[in-house]
């Protein structure tokens, strides 16, 4: 089965992580990195045969205008990941709406097609930000993958359906393409284990991973998604100072994550995200 590969494309001081750290007038100051760390994941995915769906953060574009052309270009999906890297819960519906549009129109005037795909800044549409998704479909997007169902202290709808499905906002129709887990019983507990990438894949077995999204796909007979952020196969990157959980979520295995990519790029099928809810929307 077919699932979504996706990158989450911004640099390592944009985390919400050291939000509290480095304020966004900051960002100018430190060295970019993302470009060189996008171009090492294109030339990996290039020697996979693999496309994937790129989440760009409009920031960036706008500093590397260069690169959303060459995603497009080696025949991946350009998707919006909003502008600033704030959590939507926090801005407001105003504020939420003037980033997306100023990133819609900068990845489509660099890469020269309609940008029809979004994912929220840390995953922050939740039970407190849904008037988000009205808005999505407003300013023209056909598909959303921000709501993770998961327990966390920053984002997650722990209740939320599991698999991509269609959501009917007041604005009209919008498909979802939730994070993925796997249910399992840990004692009397019913749980998810998010087994989606990013922090996750950083942290587990790179086998619980593969054959979570592996159960998924047979026992489930449905796609997954997994995401990463290209700071994190560079182990190289600027230390930044913060505290003891921020220190940890962020450089955990950093030096890991390209071999444990390259493990799940080898043992399971991969491609868009558009490809994958195309495939789903035809049957």
């Amino acid at each position: 089965m077919l699932n979504a590969l996706t990158i989450d494309v911004e640099d390592y001081f944009q985390v919400n992580a050291f939000a509290d750290r480095i304020n966004p007038e900051q960002w100018d100051s430190y060295p970019l990195r993302v470009v060189a760390n996008t171009r090492r994941i294109l030339d990996l995915l290039d020697r996979h045969g693999i496309t994937a769906t790129f989440f760009i953060l409009g920031w960036v574009a706008a500093r590397a205008p260069e690169l959303a052309r060459e995603i497009h270009r080696r025949g991946h999906e350009v998707a919006c990941h909003g502008y600033g890297h704030q959590l939507v819960y926090q801005i407001g519906p105003q504020r939420f709406r003037d980033d997306i549009r100023r990133a819609k129109s900068i990845l489509e005037d660099q890469c020269g097609e309609a940008v029809n795909g979004y994912r929220a800044p840390s995953y922050s549409i939740t039970n407190k930000s849904l008037w988000a998704l009205d808005i999505l479909v407003e300013e023209g997007f056909s598909y959303d993958s921000s709501i993770f169902p998961v327990v966390h202290d920053t984002y997650g709808i722990p209740d939320a359906e599991r698999f991509p499905h269609t959501l009917q906002t007041t604005a009209g129709p919008l498909r979802e393409f939730p994070l993925t887990t796997l249910p399992i019983t840990v004692g009397w507990k019913q749980l998810r284990l998010p087994i989606a990438g990013g922090g996750y894949l950083r942290l587990l077995p790179v086998e619980t991973i593969r054959k979570g999204i592996a159960k998924v796909n047979s026992t489930e007979q449905q796609p997954a998604v997994v995401y990463f952020h290209p700071w994190e196969i560079d182990p190289q990157q600027p230390r930044i100072k913060a505290g003891v959980k921020s220190t940890f979520r962020h450089y955990l295995n950093l030096h890991r994550t390209e071999g444990k990519l390259i493990h799940l790029f080898e043992r399971l099928k991969f491609g868009t995200m558009r490809q994958v809810l195309e495939m789903g929307s035809a049957v």
